[in-house]
């Protein structure tokens, strides 16, 4: 199945780099990394989490950094090719609604992650990511033109009606049952793609991407060549090109031996 052709190949990170299980990447992840970088193939880590949440995986030296879904885009050396923060009205109107009801909500912002309301689950979840619980928010000192993402604690049936009230201006997607990632209407993993297929000066179609989570559906639709892990949901395998094994049998290994690109 030969795809010579590929120039960037986008990941994202939990379930698809980092294992649940193991917290860690594969072996065959790291040696399938080196042999693409050095075959000039860029690698770009495509991710809904924070800037400053990421450290764990740097180690891999990727050609540049898609995070919060899309809404800060940056190069290996740091420059900033894009930044895109939620309209700060629905980040006022999270932090009245949280007055008056009870809400679990964390900010990002580029300096930090703070959170509003720890439960035992999310508590849980952090864990689950293998990452400290954050601060907690101060409502007074939030500075609402600077938020870049938000996660709302609700299940998937509370979700819509919550957007439509408090976030209008806003979008939500999610890999977890626990809690949607929320970012700026119009911004998606898609967007990053498009920033750095333009500042490598790729075409898309000699693009490929891995992902397993909802909020990967737009990124594997829009590269050449979208693939699901062996994990994913399952409306992540409906719309993928080609579905791998999972993330602890080499499923990104095997997906680049398949297509011939290694």
């Amino acid at each position: 199945m030969q795809h010579p052709n590929i120039q960037a190949v986008f990941f994202d990170i939990d379930g698809t780099l980092l294992s649940f299980k193991t917290h860690e990447v594969a072996a065959s992840t790291e040696e399938a990394i080196e042999q693409l970088q050095a075959k000039g193939i860029k690698t770009i880590l495509s991710t809904g989490r924070s800037i400053n949440s990421i450290d764990h995986v740097r180690y891999l030296n990727f050609d540049g950094y898609i995070t919060f879904n899309g809404g800060y885009c940056l190069t290996k050396e740091g420059e900033i090719l894009f930044k895109k923060a939620i309209d700060s009205r629905d980040i006022q109107s999270i932090l009245d609604y949280a007055q008056e009801n009870p809400l679990s909500f964390s900010f990002m912002s580029e300096k930090e992650v703070s959170i509003h309301d720890v439960t035992p689950e999310i508590a849980g979840m952090y864990a689950h990511l293998n990452l400290p619980v954050p601060p907690l928010v101060d409502i007074e000192k939030v500075d609402t033109n600077s938020i870049l993402q938000t996660n709302i604690f609700l299940g998937p049936d509370e979700e819509k009606e919550f957007m439509a009230k408090v976030m209008p201006n806003s979008l939500a997607s999610r890999w977890s049952p626990l809690f949607a990632d929320v970012n700026p209407k119009g911004q998606s993993k898609q967007v990053g793609i498009d920033i750095f297929c333009d500042y490598f000066g790729i075409d898309l179609s000699k693009t490929m991407a891995f992902g397993d989570g909802g909020n990967d559906i737009t990124m594997l639709k829009h590269v050449g060549i979208g693939v699901a892990m062996g994990n994913a949901n399952p409306e992540v395998k409906e719309i993928a090109d080609y579905i791998t094994d999972d993330v602890d049998s080499d499923g990104i290994w095997n997906a680049l031996k398949h297509f011939e690109i290694l």
